[in-house]
């Protein structure tokens, strides 16, 4: 089984790409890389996870935008529950600039046989795609008050954050289930473009990581905001607290 982060570009530049495997019950990195295109994505996905092999796909973007104004019910429901946390999402309706982009990066997905799953049978084998956000996911994953501001303000700010990120990474994922075996993590860089890099291909680690902790546990461990006909996000429930419903 093979599990796959994209955090997507919403309208124009790379997007960060995670593949983790699945062997020996433990979660293995093979590969964290970055593209441009649709097309140059969706061929490194069909490099690690072919038509024959059984894979999620965890995206960092609204693939599925029923609404034509105004705001999704997955998108209303981070505000309710993880607006406290700072780690509610920006809107999406298809009047929105990225909207063409992602929507047909899901269905691209849909056409590879990546079918979406807001309901699962825990640790079945077979080709889904979900919607994730990393904010409240290493919320909740880390036990924190707030959301790591790596992503706006100063760049000797964002850089302390993303540091944050990635020890945080290394000192937690190994150790909870399913653990993820980490030899190492790219250094976070000095210079905005290389600080960038970097910030995609971990965004792009955390969701391949939601998606196996989505694979792994259901909704024993997640909660589901929305559903899909309404677009619906994916996110690791806190070990701290109740689940919140919709």
């Amino acid at each position: 089984m093979k599990f796959i982060g994209i955090d997507l570009g919403w309208t124009t530049g790379a997007s960060g790409l995670c593949c983790l495997s699945w062997a020996d019950n433990q979660l293995h990195l093979l590969n964290l890389d970055r593209r441009e295109s649709n097309e140059d994505i969706l061929a490194w996905i069909d490099t690690y996870a072919p038509s024959s092999e059984s894979a999620i796909i965890a995206v960092d973007a609204p693939t599925l935008i029923p609404n034509a104004t105004g705001m999704r019910l997955p998108d209303k429901l981070t505000h309710k529950h993880f607006h406290r946390y700072h780690a509610a999402c920006y809107p999406a309706n298809l009047g929105r600039p990225f909207a063409q982009r992602t929507v047909e990066f899901g269905l691209s997905l849909e056409a590879r046989g990546f079918v979406h799953a807001p309901i699962i049978e825990a640790q079945k084998l077979g080709r889904f795609q979900i919607e994730v956000f990393p904010h409240p996911a290493i919320v909740n994953l880390f036990g924190l008050e707030r959301i790591l501001k790596y992503k706006k303000g100063k760049l000797s700010e964002r850089r302390a954050e993303l540091i944050k990120l990635r020890q945080y990474i290394l000192d937690y994922l190994p150790n909870l289930e399913p653990s993820l075996k980490l030899p190492d993590l790219p250094e976070v860089p000095l210079t905005g473009l290389a600080l960038k890099s970097v910030e995609d291909k971990l965004d792009s680690l955390i969701c391949a990581y939601v998606g196996a902790y989505w694979w792994y546990w259901g909704l024993e461990k997640n909660l589901v905001l929305g559903d899909r006909t309404t677009g619906y996000i994916v996110i690791p429930a806190s070990s701290s607290s109740s689940s919140p419903s919709p």
